[in-house]
């Protein structure tokens, strides 16, 4: 049995090559053209050929049937095309991950150094160099798997399903599904089953209902008031009608009326559909692909990583030959002058750097996950802290993405019970699509009471919602003495239906000075951000029972209800601890720029211009980068709007984060500096994000941002110590070489004190950090490392000199056979002024009296001080060819340390009053 299984699965294959084989070209070839439109016109093409075939030719083609495929069918055509998964950026292969978190510049210079002293038989320097390498190398592996796998297993937390019609092979089976097919969705035939949407092929027919994600492309068979979201594809936030027949369809295949894509939802109303393309093939699937395929652009942190990076080891390319060659012309012995300057060049690498990096973000990204914040990208994590522009969407950010009544107003503006009972008459027997607006007029319970609608009121008939008309109507009977057709929908078109209006309690004509007054009152309450809807009513006699579009005339304006998506309780907060943090906010929307600016006044959030979404189409790059400095609303936008927004704001020097969560966000998304979603977001548009908020709240963006700040002063004081400390030991290597009649320090010793230095500095991702240091954006600035390292890294030369001096003169350390006395001085001193500069230069304010590091990295420094001093003064010294110091060193050493502490508090001040600090 399994043999014929397989041999009429591969009958099946090569039956479905032709259709699906099409598909697949469209689709590849619009991959491989890179098009900067989002679909291309073949598939354009492909897609109204399924929209305007008949039905059966579509069928056909499918290799389908109206019962739909059996499960031997769709296995066949599932292993030729594929599961119905749109492409996502793979996990990558762990060895992969393994090598990008080794290959940073630091790293490779080790290397380079630990096989250099390898091929040299210093075997010593070799280990300490590859432990260096290793260590870095591993942490930052591990942590970057643990934040991924995270971020993986939320993904994998919602699996949907999807209702098919398998088609059994007995004849009593088919027939069930063909009757099921002729009634709609009345009956439940034996072969009705649920299935993961993965599993779907073209072909399947599929059975939606409201609520239903709609799980590929597919060709309306027949509808029941099915009304479609494609919001997440649009922007456009109202619904729209989809019919079986290919009706009034323009240019964009979202236009066709009787297609649905993948990636939309049903509001209301039920249907079957055939699948047409599944996966990439969809129309969806095709804006993913791309943006899938565009690589990530370099966002600031990594460039400012970069910079820094550069800078030293520029740094260490000029100063390591001078090492080298002082060394090996004073002392004679080139190999070991070569050893030496090979020791200087790793002291002068900040080896740790991506280690205490990754750690300092990985600690940040497990604070946030306690906040409701899944960490994508860890790098993200410090961009949180350099953000100073956020462009998010209004609906559900702003506001509560939840319509609410505001006003019910006579045609004049004033308050108005009957025009809410008109409304609520309206919305309670319409049978149609209710909207977020009827739920709010629904809302109103005690109207209902009010009105006794069980006692009083009767439903003669209905005239459906249509997307022509923007309008609907139901007739009532009222104590049977009368029908009343009432009316609502946008004024434009209600107007057209009227000839007279109400005021008070006659009517007067509608003639063109009163459409000019109802014009400004309806516009007054726009300008306010509500959404006007007109109401309108029309008595007839009881006698007629059926109504159609041509009785809506004739009708008598009543007045309006307008609605409003209230804004969040904690959006005003929000915006003002974000200015305050020197954030500035813009709003990128498609909706209406009045209801808009309203919102925004709400809020609190000053309006400074508005620019629509058709004049940035006719800006050029140098207008629009002038436009997005001046401009805080953004409306009526286009994704390709939204994304020459966000690439002008960071061509200013701007760093950018983005919030949204519909398909049509997810090209600004990965655009930003910063993209931000939510976990509710479309596949893509959390596809394209470095971060997702599992709450949607500016609030919780407001406490990333902090958290950000504090991980890059974090990193910023690992970068200055070591920049500074380092410039000066070698200053110091210089000076001590030319003079020195031997090594101031041997190559060994010189690299166990860099890594016993860089142990210190392991805690310094759980340090605390002054509230000052997050009041601003921070960003990297290679010029200010470099004035840093130039200004501070000579005062740490001056205690060395002191050193030097006071080993040559006082403990008379000034010949060949004393050299391991003199280098054992300058071991402890060199390690004690640098484990104490973190906390010199870790705050602007005095260390240890106004401003006190955590525990452990008080713990770790005060560890690696005694490490220090009992590597010469115990039993292993000989190893490190150390030697034991007198007693009478230990005074001086404290002077030292103190003078070194008040010296450098001085000249911080200085600095800070020329220079500032962050």
């Amino acid at each position: 049995m399994n043999f014929f299984n397989q041999l009429f699965g591969v009958f099946l294959k090569s039956r479905h090559t032709s259709h699906l084989f099409r598909r697949r070209v469209i689709f590849e070839s619009l991959s491989v053209a890179g098009s900067s439109r989002a679909v291309s016109d073949q598939l354009a093409g492909q897609l109204a050929r399924d929209a305007t075939d008949d039905l059966a030719a579509v069928l056909a083609r499918l290799d389908s049937s109206k019962e739909g495929l059996t499960s031997v069918e769709a296995d066949a055509i599932r292993e030729k095309v594929g599961p119905n998964e749109v492409e996502h950026e793979k996990p990558l292969p762990w060895w992969l991950h393994l090598w990008l978190s080794y290959k940073n510049p630091f790293n490779l210079l080790l290397t380079a150094l630990a096989v250099v002293s390898y091929l040299t038989e210093d075997i010593k320097a070799a280990i300490v160099i590859g432990s260096m390498v290793v260590l870095s190398t591993l942490i930052r592996f591990v942590q970057e798997r643990r934040s991924n796998q995270a971020a993986q297993g939320l993904k994998e937390l919602v699996t949907n399903k999807a209702t098919v019609i398998r088609r059994d092979t007995s004849a009593a089976a088919a027939a069930d599904a063909q009757r099921y097919f002729e009634v709609s969705l009345k009956v439940r035939p034996a072969s009705q089953m649920e299935i993961p949407i993965k599993q779907l092929v073209p072909g399947d027919i599929v059975m939606l209902s409201a609520g239903d994600m709609i799980p590929a492309d597919c060709r309306v068979m027949t509808a029941k008031d099915l009304f479609v979201s494609q919001s997440a594809m649009t922007g456009e936030s109202l619904p729209v009608e989809k019919f079986p027949e290919a009706k009034g369809h323009g240019g964009s295949p979202l236009e066709m009326a009787n297609l649905v894509f993948m990636g939309t939802n049903v509001v209301s109303g039920s249907a079957t559909v055939v699948v047409l393309a599944t996966g990439n093939q969809t129309y969806f699937g095709t804006l993913a692909t791309r943006v899938t395929a565009t690589s990530r652009e370099i966002n600031a942190f990594q460039a400012g990583v970069n910079k820094v990076s550069w800078l030293l080891i520029r740094f260490a390319f000029v100063m390591v030959p001078i090492v080298l060659l002082i060394n090996g012309f004073t002392k004679g012995d080139w190999t070991e002058a070569f050893l030496f300057a090979l020791s200087v060049a790793v002291g002068l690498t900040p080896e740790m750097l991506p280690m205490i990096v990754t750690s300092t973000l990985a600690k940040g990204a497990v604070l946030l996950s306690r906040k409701k914040v899944i960490v994508k990208r860890l790098d993200a994590i410090q961009n949180f802290g350099a953000m100073n522009v956020l462009c998010t969407d209004k609906t559900g950010t702003l506001t509560q993405d939840k319509i609410a009544l505001a006003r019910h107003t006579d045609v004049f503006g004033h308050e108005s019970d009957l025009v809410l009972e008109f409304a609520y008459l309206n919305s309670f027997y319409q049978t149609g699509l209710k909207n977020l607006l009827d739920r709010a007029v629904l809302e109103h319970v005690e109207v209902q009471k009010e009105l006794q609608l069980a006692e009083n009121y009767k439903k003669i008939d209905e005239i459906p919602f249509d997307f022509q008309r923007r309008r609907m109507s139901v007739v009532v009977s009222e104590r049977d003495d009368h029908h009343e057709l009432i009316c609502k929908g946008a004024v434009e078109e209600v107007l057209a239906a009227c000839t007279r209006v109400r005021d008070s309690d006659h009517d007067v004509t509608l003639d063109a000075s009163m459409l000019e007054r109802v014009l400004g009152i309806t516009r007054e309450l726009n300008e306010k951000g509500l959404r006007v809807v007109a109401v309108a009513v029309k008595e007839i006699p009881p006698s007629q029972v059926v109504y159609s579009v041509a009785d809506e005339s004739g009708l008598t304006l009543i007045g309006y209800i307008a609605f409003l998506d209230p804004p969040k309780e904690s959006t005003a907060p929000a915006l003002k601890a974000l200015a305050e943090n020197g954030i500035t906010v813009k709003i990128l929307t498609g909706d209406n720029e009045l209801v808009t600016s309203e919102v925004c006044r709400q809020v609190g959030l000053a309006v400074e211009g508005i620019v629509l979404g058709a004049q940035i189409d006719r800006m050029d790059d140098k207008a629009l980068a002038a436009a997005v400095e001046a401009t805080t609303v953004f409306a009526k936008l286009s994704p390709l709007n939204k994304e020459r927004i966000v690439r002008a704001l960071r061509s200013n020097g701007h760093v950018v984060g983005f919030m949204g969560d519909g398909i049509n966000d997810a090209p600004a998304l990965r655009a930003a500096d910063i993209g931000i979603s939510v976990d509710t977001a479309v596949d893509i548009a959390k596809e394209a994000a470095d971060i997702i908020l599992l709450e949607r709240s500016l609030m919780v963006l407001e406490e990333g941002v902090i958290e950000g700040r504090k991980t890059f002063s974090n990193m910023l004081k690992y970068i200055r110590m070591t920049a500074s400390s380092n410039f000066g030991n070698v200053f110091s290597v210089l000076i001590a070489s030319v003079f020195l009649p031997f090594l101031p320090m041997l190559p060994l010793q010189l690299l166990v004190q860099n890594l016993l230095y860089d142990i210190s500095q392991i805690a310094i991702p759980f340090d605390n950090v002054d509230a000052e240091l997050v009041s601003k954006p921070l960003k990297w600035n290679p010029d200010d490392i470099s004035r840093f390292m130039i200004f501070f890294g000579p005062i740490s030369s001056i205690f060395d000199i002191t050193t030097f001096l006071l080993m040559w003169f006082v403990f008379k350390a000034n010949s060949v056979e004393h050299q391991t006395l003199f280098q054992s001085g300058w071991f402890v001193v060199g390690l004690l002024t640098q484990t104490l500069i973190v906390h010199m230069i870790r705050t602007p304010k005095v260390p240890f009296i106004e401003s006190r590091a955590a525990w452990p990295l008080m713990a770790m420094t005060l560890m690696i001080m005694l490490v220090g001093i009992f590597l010469p003064m115990g039993p292993i010294a000989s190893y490190f060819k150390l030697q034991a110091l007198p007693l009478a060193y230990f005074p001086w050493l404290v002077a030292m340390l103190l003078s070194y502490a008040v010296l450098t508090t001085l000249m911080k001040r200085y600095y800070i009053r020329r220079f500032g600090w962050q």
